[in-house]
């Protein structure tokens, strides 16, 4: 199946894979060849792209899939390549928001967390 990830920026990948496997607010769900029809708001997830030479992931913050015809595209505001990712940044922002979370929104820290933790998880600093 054809998969496109892509941000404001630009696409971040595109080409053939053999599963996508990310987070709605639902919850998790994968794709495979011939998927039925589907269009969901994704959450603040690592997106999985398989492909027959590996995996490829990506850092999701929110978005949406949509599946049809054989075609996985997901849009995103922000979404970043393993590669792409600064790790030390993404650590210090954990750790702001650690420090501040008795002073700063609940919901605010929670997905700040959140983010921090994905950009980690797809860099493999985890």
């Amino acid at each position: 199946m054809q998969v496109e990830l892509v941000s404001p920026e630009r696409i971040l990948y595109s080409g053939e894979a053999e599963m996508v496997i990310c987070r709605t607010v639902s919850g998790d769900i994968a794709f495979l060849d011939h998927h039925a029809p589907f269009i969901g708001a994704l959450d603040i997830c690592v997106v999985r792209i398989k492909t027959a030479n590996g995996e490829e992931k990506a850092a999701v913050h929110g978005g949406f899939v949509e599946v049809r015809d054989n075609r996985v595209i997901i849009l995103s505001d922000v979404a970043e390549l393993a590669s792409q990712i600064d790790v030390e940044q993404a650590r210090q922002r954990k750790e702001e928001f650690e420090r501040n979370v008795e002073h700063w929104d609940d919901a605010e820290v929670e997905a700040g967390l959140r983010r921090a933790h994905v950009r980690l998880e797809v860099a493999g600093a985890v």
